[in-house]
């Protein structure tokens, strides 16, 4: 069973942090040479793509019944995965 405030409270927070996560990589991007800027820009769009449909399935979520709630949870717990290791994959790219 999903407790769907307290999760809902949870995402809301991670994806906010991810938000400003994203605008800092996006800068540092600039600075980087054009090559790998095209590179960066084409990951952080995608990450913003991800970071939408997350949104958009938890919202689907909020309103599902019970047993569509765990199903969707797994979904967004899903993409919360891909969200992650996409920005941190993006961060050491620029520490390079």
């Amino acid at each position: 069973m999903v407790d769907v405030d307290a999760y809902q409270k949870k995402l809301s927070a991670q994806l906010n942090e991810w938000k400003a996560q994203t605008e800092q990589l996006k800068a540092r991007a600039e600075g980087a040479g054009a090559d790998l800027q095209l590179e960066l820009n084409k990951q952080i769009e995608n990450l913003k793509g991800l970071q939408a449909d997350a949104h958009s399935k938890f919202e689907e979520m909020r309103n599902a019944g019970e047993e569509k709630a765990n199903e969707l949870k797994s979904m967004v717990d899903g993409m919360v995965g891909e969200i992650g290791d996409t920005l941190k994959s993006l961060g050491s790219r620029l520490k390079k």
